[in-house]
């Protein structure tokens, strides 16, 4: 029973880490998938089948060689020299990502609190500080209450949408878009999510350390995003494309179901994106620490500051164009991930049955 806790524990967390701004707003699940009408779901399939494999190998590989950061792990897969620069890359990115979810929050205090874009921002901020004085500890923590909770108002919008009449025309139409951008949408989707999700998922692989609890998290987890993703997208696909003209969309969804739901869906979808605030800010201020001898709460809190800046751009137009790009910039590093051949001991990829 204490290693299905643990594993349960690495699976909220994952998720937790994927599930940010962008998924729990509903906005990335639309311009990966829903946008793509009936390819959808078999886009949804492939990508869940990378966060299953690939996640289940960045946490293996990061206990087998005891990394205490992702720039161990870029190390072992492009080399001394060049995982130096790629984790140079990628701390660019992981503090324009943070600079998302601090704007997706404060996007949802001013569209559904009625309060300024602002506060959301200050607020947000200073929670996350607070919380960070905890470490890795505080992260898996909160994951474990917020990630169960998601998934149950997930489901409620779910077979509230399968019951509405017209919902399975509606999910099935075609678009006019190109097959070449619907294919390769689940690629950059989990290319771009997994290589973010280094900044958690390596020193957690490094901290649990038995393949055993990382690999049944990683298949748990890896399948949750799947079903969460699935159902994002039929809720959303049900009522476009008037649903597009929020920046929450799942927001402007729990309207439907009364105050109270709506509030309570609300706070959920916060959660989710503070969750994902804490832990790349965590993964960010270890990578940093490593680099200049600096204390970690002014790591955080020049991080923070520097986040809230680039959030002046607002939620909508930071996702939809940084997003996509950066997916394309992921695309090697989840080659040479899935490629990898170097686990020893103990450690392989996940087999399908889980032990």
């Amino acid at each position: 029973m204490k290693t299905w806790y643990q594993s349960l524990q690495v699976a909220f967390t994952f998720i937790g880490t994927v599930v940010g701004a962008g998924f729990a707003s509903g906005r990335e699940v639309m311009q990966f998938f829903t946008r793509f009408g009936h390819w959808a779901p078999l886009l949804i399939v492939l990508a869940t089948s990378f966060f299953v494999w690939i996640g289940a190998k960045v946490m293996l590989v990061a206990a087998e060689i005891k990394a205490k950061s992702y720039e161990d792990l870029n190390k072992h897969l492009f080399g001394e020299r060049y995982g130096r620069w790629v984790s140079h890359g990628m701390l660019l990115v992981l503090i324009a990502v943070n600079a998302v979810m601090l704007a997706g929050a404060g996007s949802i205090f001013s569209e559904h609190l009625n309060l300024s874009y602002q506060s959301g921002l200050l607020i947000t901020m200073f929670a996350c500080y607070a919380v960070l004085q905890n470490g890795m500890k505080s992260i898996m923590t909160i994951n474990t209450f917020v990630v169960p909770v998601m998934i149950v108002f997930t489901a409620v919008l779910l077979f509230d949408t399968l019951a509405s009449p017209g919902t399975d025309h509606r999910a099935a139409l075609g678009v006019d878009v190109s097959p070449w951008a619907a294919w390769l949408s689940p690629f950059l989707y989990a290319a771009f999510n997994l290589a973010m999700s280094q900044a958690v998922l390596v020193p957690m692989g490094s901290a649990v350390a038995d393949p055993k609890i990382l690999r049944r998290g990683a298949w748990l987890g890896g399948i949750g995003i799947g079903l969460m993703l699935l159902a994002g997208h039929l809720t959303l696909a049900a009522r476009m494309p008037g649903i597009a003209e929020f920046e929450i969309p799942m927001g402007g969804i729990a309207l439907e179901f009364g105050a109270w739901i709506h509030w309570i869906f609300v706070l959920l979808i916060f959660m989710e994106i503070f969750t994902t605030l804490v832990a790349d800010v965590f993964g960010l201020t270890l990578q940093i620490e490593e680099r200049i001898h600096m204390s970690k709460k002014l790591i955080i809190g020049v991080l923070l500051l520097f986040c809230f800046f680039v959030g002046q751009f607002g939620f909508g137009p930071l996702l939809s164009t940084l997003y996509p790009l950066f997916g394309m910039l992921s695309l090697g590093w989840l080659f040479l991930m899935g490629r990898d051949k170097a686990l020893q001991g103990g450690v392989r990829p996940p087999s399908p049955p889980i032990p």
